[in-house]
């Protein structure tokens, strides 16, 4: 006689739910917020000359000439049929929600349940993030490609070749859209070799990262005559050792001496591209146009100076962990940025050609009342101090130390991520900000079984 087979016994969707309240109830409260901000500043923020650069290359697809590439161009031109830089600011926000998806949906599949939630708090909630998504800016971008390409990596123990090829192309799209993301390619490569990854892995993530950056390059080179993927690397790394290079110890040949400093003062390293006193502002031309050397002399002051420049990338570095935000340069707001006012378009021609082609519609932005003020007062509450951040850089390495099969590479891409901006130009506070979800999802690891499921990659067969 048969006998039916009972049915399977499957997970009701309240009980799923019910699994991922804690962190339902964060993602709503954090979507309620960001409502608030598009509400409180409207339509969006935009930077001279930086948002208009982005809007008027994403009309008009080319490789600019100088420091953006063009990764956010792409995905602002994919959104120019809607004519609308305020639908751009709600895609980024959508974009900041999904960051914190992203970082629990990884810590709970790799044994950290307990803390998947608290790991979003920071990126979800901190008034800098908001400011950020709100902006017409690369950054929310970036993060969301680092972060994703970290997911692919960290979903399984088993590490595929296919996971590496898409992790790799993430990481490409994020070094086309910021380029400092270019060393944390190689860290990458680097950490999957350490944790015995076998080759094949490796060998995919560095292939697939590396074509789409030689295919860019190419196109760069066909447009303005050199194979890269920037022309404002060396500019930028020049400005950095302007802090310290002395030219009786460098000696550089007479071409480069002309870039040695000129007792011109700034406040901060990064000044140097722009201050019109600085020695490479007084040559003839265009300052990008002396871009090789530039980067000739600098590696060269580096070379010659090298204790020298890593003080200068220490101490800029700890501008980080200051309680209270210090300015850098002085003239910037390095937070609590949300104020009343109105800011009007500046009467440049480029911004005429930017309404014309990329928003009709744009106008100068202002600010809402009740919204803003409530942003204006939450933002004070709502900040990660830089002690509370070196301490989760601190969580984050002591799980690199338990678990390094997993937490090794989120930690090394948070110290990547916060260096590497000081060492090839200066520190900013909106440079910080990518440090901070990848150090939480690094820290919550900290927490979970350091033999528990996932303790450590393994070979795919």
């Amino acid at each position: 006689m048969l006998v039916d087979a009972p049915p399977a016994v499957l997970p009701s969707r309240r009980g799923l739910l019910a699994g991922h309240r804690a962190f339902a109830v964060l993602l709503a409260l954090a979507a309620a917020l960001r409502v608030v901000t598009m509400l409180g500043y409207r339509p969006a923020t935009l930077y001279w000359y930086d948002s208009y650069t982005y809007l008027d290359t994403a009309a008009h697809l080319a490789p600019s000439a100088a420091f953006h590439p063009i990764g956010y161009p792409l995905l602002l031109r994919a959104l120019l049929p809607f004519h609308s830089v305020e639908l751009v600011a709600a895609v980024q926000h959508a974009l900041g929600l999904g960051i914190a998806v992203l970082v629990y949906a990884v810590l709970r599949r790799r044994s950290a349940p307990g803390w998947a939630a608290a790991a979003t708090v920071p990126p979800l909630f901190d008034a800098s993030f908001l400011r950020l998504e709100h902006a017409v800016l690369s950054d929310t971008l970036f993060i969301f490609l680092v972060v994703a390409g970290l997911a692919v990596l960290m979903w399984s123990p088993r590490l595929s070749v296919r996971a590496a090829t898409g992790a790799g192309l993430l990481f490409a799209r994020a070094a086309l859209t910021r380029t400092i993301a270019l060393p944390l390619l190689l860290l990458v490569v680097l950490v999957l070799a350490v944790r015995r990854a076998g080759w094949r892995r490796p060998a995919a993530l560095a292939l697939a990262g590396t074509l789409p950056l030689a295919a860019y390059a190419a196109w760069y080179a066909q447009h303005h005559g050199r194979f890269a993927l920037s022309g404002a690397d060396g500019v930028a790394l020049w400005a950095r050792t302007m802090t310290f290079a002395d030219c009786a110890r460098v000696q550089p040949p007479p071409a480069e001496a002309r870039l040695c400093p000129n007792g011109t003062k700034v406040d901060a390293a990064s000044e140097y591209v722009w201050a019109p006193g600085s020695s490479l502002n007084l040559l003839p031309g265009d300052r990008f146009g002396y871009n090789g050397l530039a980067r000739s002399f600098a590696l060269r002051a580096i070379a010659a100076q090298p204790l020298d420049y890593l003080g200068e990338v220490a101490r800029d570095t700890a501008i980080a962990f200051s309680w209270t935000p210090i300015a850098h340069p002085a003239r910037t707001t390095p937070a609590f940025g949300f104020t009343h006012g109105r800011w009007p378009l500046p009467d440049q021609p480029l911004v005429g050609k930017v309404q014309r082609e990329y928003d009709p519609d744009l106008r100068g932005a202002e600010s809402v009342s009740p919204y803003a003020d409530f942003l204006i007062a939450y933002q004070y509450a709502a900040y990660l101090r830089g002690p509370l951040l070196g301490a989760i850089l601190l969580l984050g390495g002591v799980a690199a130390v338990r678990r390094p099969g997993v937490a090794l590479l989120p930690w090394a891409v948070a110290a990547g991520l916060l260096i590497g901006p000081v060492a090839v130009l200066d520190f900013d506070h909106r440079y910080v900000l990518p440090v901070v979800p990848v150090a939480c999802l690094a820290a919550a690891l900290a927490f979970s079984p350091r033999n528990g499921p996932g303790a450590r990659w393994s070979r795919a067969r």
